[in-house]
């Protein structure tokens, strides 16, 4: 009988431990999952803190419990050990239960959500609408799981969550007037979201911010610009935005020869080297079927004649179109003995 106590005894340290462990990282992931609602980074500190508190208060709980099922004579821990064991008979499994559940429901959002087609390869509005939707939802889809979760915690634990509804139907009207600037947020989101107009993917300037959508929800766009730096944008700020990545785009390339070139001549050559870029094989993927335009001799600048020439491109390729041409139109010129200006000084002595 000793023996199948103390090996009872063992099994329980052992599952008390394996539950104490699951329930602690899955509350400092909780922190951690609600961190990324707080647009700003410094305030990552804080959640962080908290888990840290939750793995002392989970240690704190399964020690006592270890402590009362050993009959450890330390105290205060074992009789807070008898009252969450009795707690536990009571109304903690089906916590634990629920708690199981929800965490496994927000593991799995993610799971499904990848086998939704999002596309891959050639950069389309439709891969990037379902890039957008799949990240919404997956917002979405957590917050219902939490809330649900949260709601028959609260029943088990025996609150009235009808009355607690009610009261926090009184306080989210309060709330709500307090934090309009969320509301605000949330509903000029969901027309951004509904009009299509940008998504997850696109390069977009946003006042005096420029970059690549890295991450879009209701509340907030997430930029991240040439240099790399992010940047949070609440939805309720963007009250213009200039989108460079919708269905086509457009690589404007201006070339400038000098005043004594020939300009005939360098018209001929620019023509030239954009259709024969047009029509390589390794590049001709990137443009669309619209052939390049020659626009002609743009503007009689002070140092030199400026010619035009643009590519219509399919979207994001404009910018190393722009650049290959730039290249190979300096390698014809140089070939065609045509100068390109460079900025000179006369000095007159009287």
């Amino acid at each position: 009988m000793e023996d199948a106590g103390l090996w009872l005894r063992l099994l329980l340290s052992a599952a008390l431990l394996g539950v104490g462990f699951w329930v602690a990282r899955g509350g400092a992931r909780f922190f951690g999952w609600l961190a990324r609602f707080t647009p700003d980074a410094r305030d990552d500190r804080y959640w962080r803190l908290l888990g840290g508190l939750w793995w002392v208060l989970v240690g704190l709980a399964v020690f006592s419990l270890l402590s009362h099922a050993w009959k450890v004579p330390l105290e205060p821990f074992g009789t807070w050990g008898r009252t969450l064991f009795g707690w536990l008979g009571e109304r903690g499994l089906a916590v634990l239960l629920i708690l199981g559940i929800t965490s496994l429901a927000l593991r799995l959002v993610p799971r499904l959500l990848q086998r939704v087609p999002v596309g891959s390869g050639e950069f389309t509005r439709e891969q990037v609408r379902a890039q957008t939707l799949k990240s919404v939802l997956e917002s979405v889809l957590q917050v219902l799981i939490v809330v649900l979760g949260g709601l028959l915690l609260l029943s088990n634990l025996g609150l009235n969550v009808t009355a607690l509804l009610a009261g926090a139907g009184v306080v989210g009207l309060g709330i709500s007037l307090a934090a309009q600037n969320l509301i605000r947020d949330v509903i000029n989101g969901f027309f951004i979201l509904l009009e299509d107009q940008y998504g997850v993917g696109d390069v977009i300037t946003v006042g005096q911010f420029a970059g690549t959508v890295e991450r879009f929800n209701l509340r907030l766009t997430v930029l991240r610009d040439l240099e790399g730096r992010v940047h949070f944008l609440p939805n309720s700020t963007i009250q213009q935005v200039t989108v460079m990545s919708r269905d086509w785009a457009r690589a404007v390339v201006d070339v400038s020869v000098a005043y004594e070139a020939p300009v005939d001549k360098a018209l001929e050559a620019v023509r030239e080297e954009a259709l024969a870029f047009y029509h390589d094989p390794e590049w001709r993927p990137r443009f669309t079927d619209q052939p390049p335009e020659m626009l002609g001799v743009q503007q009689l600048a002070e140092s030199g004649v400026v010619i035009r020439v643009m590519f219509t491109t399919k979207p994001k390729e404009q910018w190393a179109v722009g650049r290959e041409f730039r290249r190979r139109i300096k390698l014809r010129l140089d070939a065609e003995g045509i100068p390109i200006p460079y900025p000179t000084r006369r000095v007159v002595q009287g």
